[in-house]
């Protein structure tokens, strides 16, 4: 199998990576001179530096030529151009072959899921050739050859038996879901709880309270992706508290590098100015709290986030709202 992934960040690059010990594997840069370094040295010098690639990926800026030379699709671009990215090559996509999303975001505007806008855009597809691929799965640490896993959701359980081959390594598990809903649904919302536990972390809160806040992430991702037609095993899973573990306790998440700014006194401007990629959570985190909205699904945390990122909010008082909500019964755990 010929696996194209489009996106030649940190992640597109090792699923890049991953897929090239078992197949041929193409990947699109939007940059030229990012393809290059990896056709000349083997190294993603802009977004993995360090980190040695295998001979047989061939980089490409020509996504055309890309996409037409390929057998399965794994979209790695920010979710907010990848309706764009896609948009350019529809015309060359088979509509049987295997696509799978490697973003976690929802699309502004639209709050459409990935896999959402990848049908909207390719309207002839297979819908259930479309999946995503979602876990706790931090670029570095996979490329440093330490254990790994990872879920991909996708309907047509031979089309993602296939993709579970091309990447599944004695160092990287892949586990198959249907849920396509309940994974996507987590992967978009633990990075605004991500930006949440670098909040607190910033502002000098321990080991408690970030337990607190990831254990009541949990339950808001989950009612809103049980609301939106997940399954609510998958949130137990690695795509749920497994990503979001992750997520919310490395300092290699971007989000958490984020939140960690803002709770440290940074403006969000001067957060990004140092970062060289995109944290989805800053983008989607408006888009969940219209989808929660839209589902009459309380979500107090990703509120609190949304307070701060776009209304100036102080962290401190986020927390301390937090803290003096009214008494609840945990009940179920997602209540």
């Amino acid at each position: 199998m010929r696996i194209a992934v489009i996106g030649s960040g940190s992640w597109g690059t090792a699923v890049a990576s991953l897929a090239a010990a078992n197949g041929q594997v193409l990947l699109w840069s939007r940059r030229p001179d990012v393809a290059a370094n990896i056709n000349s040295y083997h190294e993603n010098l802009r977004y993995l530096p360090g980190f040695r690639l295998p001979d047989s990926i061939m980089a490409s800026s020509d996504l055309a030529k890309v996409v037409d030379r390929a057998d399965a699709l794994a979209i790695g671009v920010p979710s907010h151009g990848l309706r764009e990215v896609l948009e350019s090559v529809s015309n060359l996509v088979h509509p049987e072959m295997p696509i799978v999303s490697l973003s976690k975001g929802i699309e502004q505007g639209t709050l459409m899921r990935m896999t959402e806008v990848i049908g909207d855009v390719l309207p002839q597809h297979e819908r259930s050739r479309i999946g995503v691929l979602s876990g706790p799965n931090l670029a570095k640490e996979i490329m440093a050859g330490q254990p790994s896993a990872t879920v991909i959701a996708m309907a047509d359980e031979t089309a993602a038996i296939s993709l579970q081959t091309a990447l599944m390594s004695p160092l990287f598990r892949v586990y198959t879901n249907p849920d396509v809903v309940g994974c996507e649904v987590a992967g978009a919302c633990k990075n605004v709880m991500a930006i949440a536990s670098g909040i607190a972390t910033g502002l000098g809160l321990g080991d408690n309270t970030r337990a607190m806040l990831v254990t009541r992430a949990l339950a808001e991702l989950t009612r809103l992706g049980v609301e939106l037609g997940g399954s609510p095993i998958t949130f137990s899973g690695l795509a749920g508290v497994g990503d979001l573990i992750a997520t919310c306790y490395s300092s290699q998440s971007r989000n958490y590098t984020v939140g960690f700014g803002l709770g440290s006194g940074q403006t969000l401007d001067a957060i990004a100015a140092e970062m060289n990629m995109v944290a989805e959570g800053v983008k989607s985190t408006e888009a969940i709290l219209e989808l929660a909205a839209r589902a009459n699904v309380e979500m107090p945390i990703a509120s609190q986030v949304g307070h701060i990122l776009y209304d100036g909010g102080d962290p401190l008082e986020g927390m301390q709202a937090l803290m003096t909500r009214d008494p609840k019964n945990e009940g179920n755990g997602i209540s």
